[in-house]
């Protein structure tokens, strides 16, 4: 932990940085994984709100 003390006494105490990378295109594979997720969650929220109106 990386510790500094300023002219009146205070400790300032900072904690340790992440590394930083760059985010990465993904992958013609991981893009279609994302559309299939995104068909499921797109099934998943029609068909609740369908049962919340046919239940109302």
């Amino acid at each position: 932990m990386y510790t500094t003390v300023n002219e009146n006494g205070v400790l300032n105490n900072y904690p340790s940085e992440p590394q930083v990378y760059c985010a990465e295109y993904p992958a013609i594979w991981e893009q279609r994984k994302y559309v299939i997720q995104g068909v499921f969650a797109t099934l998943l929220v029609t068909t609740l709100v369908l049962v919340g109106i046919s239940v109302s």
